[in-house]
Order: C-alpha cells, then sequence, then structure tokens
C-alpha cells in the first residue's frame, strides 16, 4: 500500500534539509595560460557549471561567416566517437585511433604521444585535475568499470592510483561484484578539488545495479563518500520504497551530466529512473531519489535538497541533460538559480543553495495504470509558469503531411486513435500507449547550455514518439528454444527491439547492414557495450539483459562461446604514430571467478513479497517519421521574463527535403548533439545533418553553417591559443535518412569521406 503520509508530504516540493610520485615528464612543453573557466575548455561541457559558454571577443556575429577548416585529425578507423576534446594550455585530448587516447597539438593537430588500446572507455568525454604547483597532471576516466589515472604530459598510466592503477567501481555498492557487468557512466563525471564525483550506468532491467553516487580521491583512489540513491534503512527517503528494496531495486542512477558550483562547493545530479522502468509492482511507493534533480555538499556527500519530477517513474523519464547555473531577476529580486530540463520537456527552475522553486511547480493529476499490481502515482509535478519546449501528446492530426500514403494515413489514424495518449499516461497490457516524448524525445545528454548572468538557458529538443504495450515476461525456464542462442530467441529478440531499423535479418533498412559476418567483427563484450550504451543513430537498449543480447549476437553470426563477457584489455595491434602505453593500467585479476562476467543476479531476496508476474516492453521507436515536423529544435529560455525568447528548427533531414519539406529538424535517434554559448551573442550548435551552426542569441537567425565530413554526436569544444579562437567539433557518425545513408563531406573547405576532429578557425 502507498503511504498516503508521505503521499501528501510529495504533493510540494522538498526543499533543504538540513602528494604522490608521478612520472617524470618527457619533452611536451605545456605553457600555461588563463585558468579563467570562460576561457578555457578544460573539463567535459567546457566548465565545471556546464554552461558551454565562452568569453573570446575575436568570433562576434560580423565575422562568424567568415569561419573555415583550419585541419583534420582523422581517428583512422571507422568507430563512431561521442568524445568532447579538452584542451589544457596548448594541448588538445580525443579519442581516436581504435579508441586510443591521443593528446594533440591544439594549434596544428600534430600527434604528441598515443596511449593505445582503451576499447571500453568513458565515452563522452574525461577528466583532467592539475595539483596547485601543476607538477602533477591527470587524466582521470572509466574503463571496463574501472577509474584509472593516465599522466597528462607523458600518456602513460599512474599506477600508484588505487590498486597496481585501477579501482573495480563494482565494489562498495552492496552487492556481490560478480553479478555486476555493468556500472561506468558514458560521461565522465565531474572534478571537484581533490575528488572525483561519479555516477554509473547500471541497465534498466530487473535487478540491475543501485546507482550510488560515490566521490574518489584523485591521489589514492580511495572512496571518499556514497550517497545511497536508493535510501537503505534510517535513511531519508528509506519510506517510499518497499521495506527491503534497497536489497534487490536498481538504477537510480546519473548516468547524465553533472554540474558544479564550485564556489558553495555543491554538486547537483540528475538522477535517473528506477528499475525496471516500465513495470513498478516491486518498488511501490515514489521511490526516492528516482527521477529527480539532488543536490549534495561535494565536499562529504551530504544531501542538501532534491527535487522529484517524476514520482513512481513508469516512463523512463530520467533526466540527463547537464544542470545549468544562472542568475535570474524576479520581482526585482537576484536569484542564483539551477535550471533542469527534462526528457518530458519541461524547464525547472529552482533556488540553487534552498531548492526553492523560482516559479510555482503544481501537482496534477495523472491516469492510472490498469496492469496487475501496479500503483501509478496518482499526481505528477507541472511547471506552473514556463512553457514546455516539447510536444507532450500526439493525436491523428498531428500526422505528417509528407511521406505517408493515403492508405498509411489510415491506418495510422486508426492505431493513435485507438491508443492512451497524454503525458504521464502508464503503458498497459490491454491497449497501446502513445508517449510523446517518447523514450528518446525531450531533452538528453549534452543538450543544454546557458548564458548565465544574462539568465537565458538553452535546450536542444527532440520530438520522438514510442509505442508502448506490456507483456508479459517469461522465465528463463519456460522460454521457447532451450539451445543457448540458437533460432527462436535470438531472432524474436532482434525482431521486436532492432528490426525497425536494422531491415529482417539484419540486411540493413534505416540503420547499418548487419550482415551475419557484421557480429563476428566484434567481440562479445564489445556487442554487448553497443547495444546496452546505444551509438550513433542507434538509443541504449539498456533493458536487455546479458544472455538476451547474447542471443542476439549468436543470431547475427557472433561466436558467443568461451569467456563470452570477459572484456579484453590489451591485445590489439596498436595504431602508427608516437605510441606510449597500450591497454591502460594492468587490470587486477577476478575474485571469486566470476567478476565482471555477468554472473546470474540474485533475484528478490527471501521474504520479500515479490509480484507474482513481470512485464516489459520495447521502446517502441520504429517510427520516427509520422509525426508532422519540426522534428528537433533548439529554444532559448529568457528566465528574467519567464517565456520562450525563440525557437527555431535544428538540422535539415534529406528525405524530407527530396520531398519539398523545408525547416524540418532530424528526426532519427537521440539528439546527441551540443552547443557552445559565446559573450559576443552567438549560439554555435551541431545537428544530426552533419552541419554545424552559428546562431544569434537575440533571434535564432542562421549566421553561418558549417559543413562536416560526416555525422556529428557529443559536444563540440572552444578554446584560443596564440591569440586566435577555434572550435572543434567530433565528426565520426554516419549519417541516415529513411532507407538510405550518406556522408555528407566538406568539399572545398576540406576532404570528403573518413571521420575525424574539425577544427574552424577565422582566416
Amino acid at each position: 500500500m502507498i503511504r498516503r503520509t508521505f503521499a501528501l508530504l510529495l504533493l510540494a516540493p522538498l526543499a533543504c534539509q538540513n602528494a604522490v610520485q608521478t612520472p617524470a615528464s618527457n619533452d611536451v612543453s605545456l605553457v600555461s595560460t588563463t585558468r579563467d573557466p570562460r576561457r578555457t575548455w578544460l573539463d567535459y561541457g567546457g566548465s565545471q557549471d556546464q554552461s558551454k559558454y565562452v568569453a573570446f571577443k575575436q568570433l562576434t556575429k560580423a565575422n562568424v561567416s567568415k569561419l573555415r577548416v583550419a585541419w583534420i585529425y582523422s581517428t583512422a578507423d571507422s568507430s563512431q566517437y561521442q568524445f568532447n576534446p579538452i584542451i589544457v594550455d596548448s594541448v588538445m585530448y580525443v579519442v581516436a585511433k581504435n579508441n586510443s587516447l591521443v593528446a594533440l597539438n591544439a594549434a596544428t593537430g600534430k600527434e604528441i604521444w598515443i596511449h593505445a588500446n582503451l576499447r571500453g572507455m568513458t565515452r563522452r568525454g574525461m577528466n583532467y585535475w592539475e595539483s596547485v604547483d601543476r607538477r602533477d597532471r591527470r587524466l582521470l576516466f572509466t574503463l571496463n568499470s574501472t577509474l584509472q589515472a593516465i599522466d597528462a604530459t607523458t600518456g602513460k598510466s599512474i599506477l600508484t592510483f588505487g590498486r597496481n592503477g585501477t579501482v573495480d567501481l563494482r565494489d562498495s555498492l552492496g552487492r556481490d561484484p560478480n553479478t555486476i557487468s555493468r556500472v561506468q557512466s558514458g560521461t565522465p563525471g565531474r572534478i571537484f578539488e581533490d575528488l572525483i564525483l561519479l555516477g554509473s550506468s547500471t541497465g534498466e532491467d530487473y535487478f540491475s545495479t543501485p546507482g550510488h553516487i560515490r566521490a574518489y580521491n584523485v591521489i589514492t583512489g580511495e572512496v571518499a563518500w556514497t550517497f545511497h540513491t536508493i535510501p537503505q534503512p534510517g535513511e531519508f527517503g528509506y519510506d517510499t520504497w518497499p521495506k527491503d528494496a534497497w536489497k534487490y531495486a536498481g538504477g537510480v542512477n546519473t548516468w547524465g551530466e553533472i554540474t558544479l558550483d564550485a564556489k558553495r562547493g555543491i554538486a547537483y545530479f540528475p538522477v535517473g529512473s528506477p528499475t525496471y522502468d516500465y513495470y513498478g509492482a516491486d518498488r511501490t511507493g515514489a521511490n526516492l531519489f528516482g527521477s529527480s534533480l539532488l543536490a549534495l555538499d561535494a565536499r562529504t556527500g551530504k544531501r542538501l535538497w532534491h527535487f522529484q519530477f517524476v514520482h513512481h517513474d513508469l516512463w523512463d523519464y530520467d533526466p540527463t541533460a547537464a544542470p545549468q547555473l544562472i542568475t535570474v531577476t524576479k520581482d526585482g529580486r537576484s536569484i542564483d538559480a539551477v535550471a533542469q530540463a527534462t526528457k518530458q520537456g519541461f524547464l525547472f527552475v529552482f533556488d540553487r543553495v534552498t531548492g526553492t522553486p523560482v516559479w510555482p511547480i503544481a501537482e496534477r493529476a495523472v491516469p492510472p495504470s490498469d496492469v496487475p499490481g501496479e500503483h501509478a502515482w496518482p499526481t505528477q509535478p507541472f511547471p506552473s509558469v514556463l512553457p514546455p519546449f516539447a510536444r507532450q501528446t500526439f493525436t491523428s492530426n498531428m500526422l505528417t503531411p509528407i511521406f505517408l500514403s493515403e492508405a498509411e494515413r489510415v491506418t495510422w489514424t486508426k492505431r493513435i486513435d485507438a491508443a492512451r495518449k497524454g503525458l504521464f499516461n502508464p503503458p498497459s497490457l490491454t491497449q497501446e500507449t502513445v508517449s510523446v516524448p517518447g523514450a528518446v524525445g525531450g531533452s538528453n545528454w549534452g543538450n543544454t547550455a546557458a548564458d548565465p548572468e544574462r539568465g537565458i538557458v538553452y535546450v536542444l529538443n527532440q520530438d520522438f514518439p514510442s509505442f508502448y504495450r506490456l507483456e508479459k515476461r517469461a522465465a528463463a525456464r519456460d522460454r521457447d528454444d532451450t539451445a543457448s542462442g540458437n533460432g527462436t530467441r535470438g531472432a524474436k529478440t532482434f525482431a521486436t527491439n532492432c528490426e525497425n531499423c536494422h531491415g529482417a535479418r539484419g540486411v540493413g533498412d534505416s540503420g547499418p547492414a548487419l550482415s551475419g559476418s557484421s557480429a563476428s567483427r566484434l567481440s562479445m563484450a564489445d556487442f554487448r557495450f553497443i547495444v546496452s550504451a546505444g551509438g550513433a543513430q542507434m538509443p541504449a537498449f539498456a533493458h536487455l539483459d546479458d544472455e538476451t543480447i547474447r542471443d542476439i549476437y549468436t543470431y547475427l553470426g557472433g561466436n558467443a562461446s568461451g569467456p563470452a563477457f570477459q572484456i579484453p584489455v590489451g591485445g590489439s595491434m596498436p595504431p602508427s604514430g608516437p605510441v606510449v602505453a597500450t591497454g591502460g593500467a594492468p587490470r587486477p585479476p577476478a575474485s571469486g571467478g566470476g567478476r565482471g562476467q555477468g554472473a546470474a543476479r540474485p533475484g528478490y531476496p527471501a521474504g520479500v513479497e515479490a509480484p507474482a508476474s513481470r512485464y516489459s516492453t520495447d521502446y517502441g521507436l520504429g517510427h520516427p517519421y509520422i509525426m508532422a515536423p519540426p522534428w528537433s529544435t533548439l529554444i532559448a529560455y529568457d528566465l528574467n521574463r519567464s517565456t520562450i525568447k525563440w525557437k527555431v528548427p535544428i538540422g535539415q533531414d534529406l528525405r524530407a527535403t527530396e520531398a519539398g519539406a523545408k525547416n524540418t529538424g532530424v528526426p532519427r535517434g537521440t539528439q546527441r548533439n551540443g552547443m557552445v554559448v559565446t559573450s559576443t551573442g552567438l549560439v554555435f550548435s551541431t545537428a544530426k545533418d552533419g552541419h554545424v551552426y552559428a546562431f544569434d542569441a537575440d533571434n535564432g537567425k542562421v549566421l553561418w553553417t558549417g559543413q562536416l565530413p560526416m555525422g556529428t554526436e557529443g559536444l563540440p569544444a572552444m578554446y584560443e591559443i596564440n591569440g586566435k579562437v577555434h572550435l572543434v567539433v567530433n565528426a565520426t557518425t554516419p549519417l541516415t535518412w529513411g532507407r538510405r545513408s550518406r556522408e555528407s563531406g566538406i568539399g572545398a573547405d576540406g576532404p570528403r569521406g573518413g571521420g575525424g576532429y574539425v577544427v574552424f578557425t577565422l582566416p
């Protein structure tokens, strides 16, 4: 039973409660410039506050149209990277050459050193730390569920960190480490003083890993503090779960972007949804701190305040985009605030110290669930002043005017009219549910930026529906094919989750072909990593367990025999260039014979009243083109006026262009793009059409367009060197348009084909 007293408590937002030896340096010169956070790009997202805001004066509205390609660093492989380069003095750090960490001369692109073969490394970026005297400079990152450190000057692993250079992230989670196969986040964490603050990616299936937030010492690797996102007995929020849920529940993890108010020592964590995402009979209650913004003391991990955006989340509406720190003027009073964009298309704004909403947030009644054992929360929070930035429902009169034949329009009209619709309508067993935004809609990681002093927040949005219908999960012993990975199990799972994009038997459709030899080119571990974490146009399928992923792998022709879940470290041929090391620090030996190999999870503890059945659904993402455009947009909020300043489509879909449509945005996949905001009134944003755009910050007008050799994901970066401002964009993703794929090509500004890091500057 849901506790009525706690239900009443949640109807209003809750406010405040209260040196070691390093490797010797080589001859690379790192000349210190300034440490003004607005004039450097030392961190993922530019600076600790994740604003992506820079104060360079050289690049203006008057001359931005003159930007040209200065140089391109080829990744020299076919990998699809999401990496946000960081720049320290004159050195740029990127990932390229078969997942190697490369230090480049930021002025010329010349290689300084390569640490080869770091497959399984943090996908989107890494952390830089330096001692006060700058003698100790470290790059900290996660690799195959370990935390490691590399000397930023030499490129070699620091073996005094942790245990012979590694810290195993499976430890200290309150579960048997041998049962944990997924823990590291795709985003790199956040450095604060001598700590690195880390979230995690836990998977989204039943009995996933708990997403506790942890801080580690950057010198020793020791755990400094842990915050239990699934509260344990005696901790705040424990009574928002069933009594023993902390022993088996998973998720509630920060897999997105952490923001830091360094002056106050407050870290802001967008915390993900509990698992399983779409059915919560084993987690009755509001489920703190799931789908919340959590403010912690960065030095101690103490909770300062929180706000829950979705009570008892049944839609996977976890916040992932970086919270934005801005100053807002309201009723003549200046407020230091934090703004959080969400997947459901809302922008919530709070006093960053107290957690008090800047504008009222109303709890509104939402539809109940008709699924056995499910207790959907009766209300959800809605901002009362700021308008949403995304469409939040899908009716048949919103079908696209292009692409659909008359027969298809009739079919879709009947299907949508018969479905459950509207925000916070729970998935059902008996009726299809259409959710907008869907599983990859709204705002995602990388999709926020700000002009902090002017109170302007920028949001990238994707309008993408999901079609859900729950089905009963069969127990392993009841599955229809007992031969591991052969035939029916892999075929059925592929048809449900993969066929819409990759075509029947993987022959290719809107996604790339997966021929019989395709899976065999990847190890089982690499295949599992891509499926669970996503990549390129592909969303993450984190709800698929390891056995199911193995079935798909074998179905596609991969050899899953042998140590299928042992992620290899080292052993591949090093790339050409100045290789100084390979493989990271030595991996510690497995304990108990199975660590990291995804041994069977224990299930519900003895005495737990488990639900009679478990249910699941796929993400329902196979129909990106059926909504009318624009499919992706860039929105500017003026929080001093509590309104949307402007909203424009971002990118142009090739298939729609050929049909005569304009200003469409791009519908396929998650909006995994990012921005740079300048003090001179420019907003740079990448898009899913293989271009980077410069917008006028005052009105959203496009002032410049740069073409890229391939598509792009992740965040661009901006830096100044030798008095010149540079914009660097990671362009390594194939472009996909409906049933067609093509590379874009830079044309006169640079070579066509092949992915790389493209650097623009003024001539």
